[in-house]
């Protein structure tokens, strides 16, 4: 997988993708979503460094079958608030204090 980490105004903005989706673009019906190298295409990690970075997030975007999946298991995000887009799965996490 795929980790890129920034600083914001709003706090640690996390994006995760799994590898093997960089740059493709998925859609279903009005929605389309492109996995860009310029905003997914940070550090190839193991899945400890993504549980460590979703940690630390105040804001996450996780993108792919993968990630998703282990967002999920990981108890970063709730099954009931993901969407199918197209051939892979997208989630946001956001963590209001």
């Amino acid at each position: 997988m795929r980790v890129t980490e920034r600083q914001t105004p709003e706090g640690l903005l996390v994006a995760v993708c799994d590898s093997d989706i960089l740059g493709e673009t998925f859609e279903a019906e009005e929605l389309s979503l492109t996995v860009t190298d310029e905003f997914y295409g940070g550090d190839e990690v193991d899945e400890e460094t993504v549980i460590e970075s979703l940690a630390r997030a105040d804001v996450a975007n996780i993108v792919g079958t993968r990630a998703v999946s282990l967002a999920i298991e990981e108890g970063f995000i709730d099954e009931a608030n993901v969407l199918d887009v197209g051939e892979t799965r997208h989630a946001q996490l956001l963590r209001l204090y």
